[in-house]
């Protein structure tokens, strides 16, 4: 089942976007196929930050390759590796690399049979956001966020929010925490921020599972953004993308509050170190939560697409190829950054992920 079909025949400004990289068609022209020859069902899923992203790139890819149906399903990125771990999906998206802790990355590397492919395709903000009457400016540093999930700050009108806000008329509104109910790599980039930032007011390690017992949840990103939609003093986390007429707090980085940008997010990605011990092919990156260089967001996430080296169909080989190499093009970024605002690759992560899709092929 398709579960995000596109509603239009084409999305603006991506309707003639043709697959650019010579490396995939090496790869259609080594199993006689052209650009355009491919044919098939390419299944896939994962991350829900990724879904808007996903459709452009399926709309982009499937204009020149009209015989392949690509299905994302955005059901977490938790399911999502699991669904590739176990066979389901020939891909997965994931804002969060695969784990070593619980085997998860062995896992994948025996469905793969050897060293799994990870590249970074998706760079977003994650949006603090907020439904709070008579507040449209909202200023939030790291410790304050700590204590406002963990439930320590419990009224808006807290002192250690006024200061933070000092210009703002602050109401005595109960703030409701809304966490995602689902295993979700944007809670796990979310909760690395605040193991990192948030000077110990957060007591919790990173985890794509939200480690606090009860309170308000929702589903997926959009079952979030519904949550905190639905009641005054909601305070939840989001792809900046997807949080549509929600207020957006602007985050203390050094002595500036800094809005969400997809080119801060990308800066601060620019910044960090990559993941110790990976594979050639895995370019799971560290980002530096604790950053105050001018203009970052660190509250972002870096989404993944995870793929096997190999493949035991040839034409399964070719269509992960494909799509996979139109998704980190310079073509594929813009139409995500068109698309869903996110942030296009830094030339050098680009290219890298280029080569690293360029060696998919069949057993």
């Amino acid at each position: 089942m398709n579960r995000t079909s596109i509603r239009r025949a084409a999305l603006p400004g991506i309707a003639v976007l043709t697959l650019a990289l010579t490396g995939c068609a090496a790869g259609n022209e080594a199993s006689g196929d052209s650009g355009g020859g491919l044919s098939g069902t390419l299944n896939g899923g994962g991350s829900s930050a990724q879904e808007a992203a996903q459709g452009a790139w399926r709309a982009g890819f499937q204009t020149d390759n009209s015989g392949v149906t690509v299905n994302y399903d955005p059901v977490g990125s938790g399911t999502g590796r699991e669904n590739f771990i176990s066979g389901a999906y020939m891909f997965a998206g994931s804002d969060a690399a695969l784990s070593e802790d619980g085997g998860e990355l062995d896992k994948a590397k025996e469905r793969c049979g050897g060293d799994v492919i990870e590249v970074p395709a998706y760079v977003s903000p994650i949006a603090v956001v907020y439904n709070l009457e008579g507040v449209d400016n909202l200023q939030l540093s790291a410790p304050v966020i700590g204590d406002i999930f963990s439930g320590k700050i419990t009224k808006w009108n807290d002192p250690k929010i006024a200061a933070d806000n000092p210009d703002a008329d602050l109401p005595s509104t109960t703030i409701t925490p809304v966490h995602r109910s689902d295993d979700s790599g944007t809670t796990e980039n979310f909760t690395d921020y605040l193991s990192q930032a948030s000077e110990g007011s957060w007591k919790y390690e990173a985890d794509g599972v939200w480690p606090i017992k009860g309170g308000e949840a929702g589903d997926g990103t959009s079952g979030l953004v519904a949550a905190v939609k639905a009641g005054d003093g909601t305070i939840g986390y989001a792809d900046e993308s997807q949080v549509g007429d929600l207020g957006v707090a602007s985050i203390k980085v050094g002595s500036d509050y800094n809005a969400p940008t997809a080119e801060g997010a990308a800066k601060a990605l620019a910044a960090s170190p990559r993941v110790e011990g990976r594979g050639d092919n895995d370019m799971a990156i560290e980002v530096d939560r604790t950053t105050t260089e001018s203009g970052t967001y660190p509250i972002s996430l870096t989404s993944y697409l995870i793929a096997c080296p190999t493949y035991d169909d040839a034409n399964d080989a070719d269509m992960v190829k494909g799509y996979l190499s139109y998704i980190v093009s310079e073509d594929g970024q813009q139409a995500a950054a068109d698309q869903a605002g996110s942030a296009p690759l830094e030339s050098s992560l680009q290219q890298e992920a280029a080569k690293v899709v360029d060696q998919i092929s069949a057993k």
